[in-house]
């Protein structure tokens, strides 16, 4: 159906409130899954991400990669392996991942960015020691999980109108590196940065009552109800960690966290400028 303009008008009334509610706000995107891989997804998402700044907003980017790590691997006759879903990481899967992050996959989306009319810079942990961590568990090898978060970085970047692009790499105070888990740093971030939300892209429409039916999202969830989801077994496998990730975000001054479905198209504007929103909201 082809909009009037008046339908046209009316949507753009519509954002209004979102636009001055968000005005000089930080939102911190954690981008993965198809919408990364998707070449019209990743269109569709490259342009969310530059009307916010042009409206306004301040969005900071942290994005994940971990199927390309695995293809690369395996196209260097490393076998990757994991543990709890997280990858063991040894000095030569360090060099890898690194490669594949910082060197190809955020090089990619800071060119997306800059080619639509906004200013973007790439970085990872490691620059300006951002983000230091602590090995995580001898067992994973140089996996590391967040110990302290410097923005200053962050914050002089976005005053100058840039959009920061972060890759999950983290240093460890001793000239060498972590790898660490891409939502995970997302919340501890959000928190860190003071900002007003957190937007986790997925591959799936939100935490599901009933994962074989579309119609059973659960649209709010508040942080005391998190437990008893997962003893239900409604939070399960990779979704864990993901609410875990906003958990830590809202219960350390991140207003909500919001889990939405990437395949959609424009799924970051239908969450933020629309009545209705998508996806699963988590708040205090």
């Amino acid at each position: 159906m082809k909009l009037t303009p008046c339908d046209k008008a009316g949507v753009l009334i519509e954002s209004l409130p979102y636009i001055k509610s968000f005005y000089n706000k930080r939102v911190v995107i954690k981008y993965g899954g198809n919408a990364m891989i998707n070449s019209e997804l990743q269109k569709s998402v490259i342009k969310d991400i530059v009307l916010m700044k042009f409206v306004g907003m301040n969005p900071i980017v942290v994005h994940g990669g971990g199927p390309e790590i695995s293809e690369m691997m395996e196209k260097m006759g490393k076998e990757p392996r994991f543990i709890d879903g997280l990858r063991v990481t040894d000095e030569e899967t360090m060099e890898i991942t690194e490669m594949v992050l910082f060197g190809k996959i955020n090089r990619q989306i800071v060119s997306l960015i800059n080619q639509n009319g906004v200013k973007s810079i790439g970085l990872s942990g490691k620059d300006g020691s951002m983000i230091r961590a602590r090995q995580r568990d001898v067992k994973l090898g140089l996996v590391g999980e967040v110990e302290e978060i410097d923005t200053t970085l962050i914050d002089t970047l976005t005053e100058k109108g840039y959009i920061p692009v972060i890759s999950p790499i983290a240093c460890d105070g001793h000239g060498g590196g972590f790898n660490i888990n891409a939502d995970e740093i997302s919340g501890k971030l959000a928190a860190a940065l003071g900002a007003k939300k957190l937007i986790l892209i997925t591959d799936v429409q939100g935490v599901m009552e009933n994962p074989n039916d579309d119609t059973s999202i659960i649209s709010h969830i508040k942080t005391d109800e998190i437990t008893d989801y997962i003893n239900r077994g409604i939070i399960q496998g990779g979704m864990i960690p993901k609410v875990k990730c906003c958990y830590d975000a809202v219960t350390n001054g991140v207003e909500r966290a919001h889990i939405i479905d990437g395949r959609k198209p424009h799924s970051i504007l239908l969450e933020i400028f629309t009545n209705e929103g998508i996806g699963t909201m988590i708040t205090e």
